[in-house]
């Protein structure tokens, strides 16, 4: 049976496909930079959280993490921070993400026994 080890993980799939429809929702579906940035980091976002959900390990956890922190700085890297709806899409679905990987790495004792170790 299928137990859910990190209720973040379908929240993050779930930003994952917000994430790749935005441009059609948004309307920055012709920006030939944002658009393919949100579309493949959605779908990349996709696969590490149902990796997570199925066969939970550390590595797609920080995948996860590298992942928001790349669609935060991605507006700039890119040259699409003038394109309002497509920069606060990238930085604040990055910054929910990152803060919600971070928490599953931070507060998981298997996936950070170095962590937990040093606060006893």
């Amino acid at each position: 049976m299928f137990q859910l080890k990190h209720w973040q993980d379908p929240v993050n799939g779930a930003l994952g496909a917000w994430l790749l429809l935005s441009p059609w929702i948004l309307g920055y579906s012709a920006h030939p930079a944002a658009m393919p940035n949100a579309v493949i980091v959605g779908v990349a976002l996709i696969a590490a959280a149902l990796g997570a959900m199925l066969l939970p390990r550390a590595w797609e956890e920080w995948t996860e993490a590298g992942l928001g922190l790349w669609l935060m700085v991605s507006p700039w890297v890119l040259r699409f921070n003038g394109n309002g709806d497509a920069m606060l899409t990238a930085v604040i679905t990055g910054l929910v993400v990152l803060v919600l990987a971070a928490w599953t790495l931070l507060t998981d004792e298997e996936y950070s026994r170095w962590w937990h170790g040093a606060a006893h």
